[in-house]
């Protein structure tokens, strides 16, 4: 591409937008999902470290809120030190923290009275440097509480991420709510993958990307977290994929 008074590089143009749109700093480490389709919607191939994620259950379902909470330990599994985890009541299930690689001897709990308390201790936890992230699970999210948690994480630079496990209707009807969060995720829970018995096949989800700052936006159905932490496309849906760019690329030629 030739450069003239007006002309810049996509790249460029993109670390204007994160600049504008984040702490300024380009080039953060990120903690990436392995899967191209995803890695490549983010800015830097992944979850940003020193910002805020919001992940919102898909409706609600106590299944739902489940597979938002284990997203989020999955991704948590794969980053190293301890993890703060703040709630209102300690309903967290450990086997399951440990299925998707999230051993609860990583997990520090804050059992908090309220949402309030909850925000808190998110924030103060992102104080303090050592920790792999910081969880928070409340029903709503401020802007004001949210750009709190966002101005705490850039300067520790630890991620932090807010569960929502039970949206409520305002967010669910097209997620209305803004807040200050760098990416906003909706996770569903969909029926497993198929067996060639009978049995119970590995989880799926339908993962949406709802918000991102210099992203874009996408929905993947993908299998569950495995006990190391990683999702994975479903087979059958890779090869469908596959098969579709195969087709393109016959057809183009």
């Amino acid at each position: 591409m030739e450069r003239g008074a007006a002309t810049v590089s996509l790249a460029e143009l993109k670390a204007r937008i994160a600049r504008l749109g984040g702490s300024g700093k380009v080039g953060r480490a990120v903690l990436p999902f392995g899967i191209s389709e995803l890695d490549g919607r983010l800015p830097g191939g992944g979850f940003a470290f020193g910002a805020l994620h919001e992940i919102v259950g898909g409706g609600f379902g106590a299944m739902h809120g489940a597979a938002a909470v284990l997203f989020v330990a999955g991704l948590l599994a794969r980053a190293e030190g301890p993890v703060l985890w703040c709630l209102n009541a300690h309903d967290l299930f450990a086997p399951a923290l440990s299925g998707v690689g999230l051993h609860p001897d990583r997990v520090i709990y804050a059992e908090a009275g309220d949402e309030r308390t909850v925000l808190f201790c998110m924030e103060e936890g992102l104080r303090h440097a050592g920790l792999a992230g910081v969880v928070g699970e409340v029903s709503r999210l401020s802007m004001t509480a949210s750009r709190r948690l966002q101005l705490a994480a850039e300067t520790s630079g630890i991620i932090a991420f807010v569960i929502r496990r039970w949206c409520d209707r305002a967010a669910t009807n097209g997620f209305r709510q803004l807040t200050a969060a760098t990416t906003r995720w909706r996770v569903n829970a969909v029926p497993s993958s198929p067996l060639p018995v009978a049995g119970i096949g590995r989880p799926r989800w339908l993962v949406a990307l709802i918000r991102s700052r210099a992203g874009e936006c996408g929905e993947w159905e993908v299998e569950a977290c495995d006990a190391q932490g990683h999702l994975a496309l479903p087979a059958d849906l890779a090869d469908r994929s596959a098969q579709a760019e195969d087709g393109q690329r016959s057809a183009a030629a």
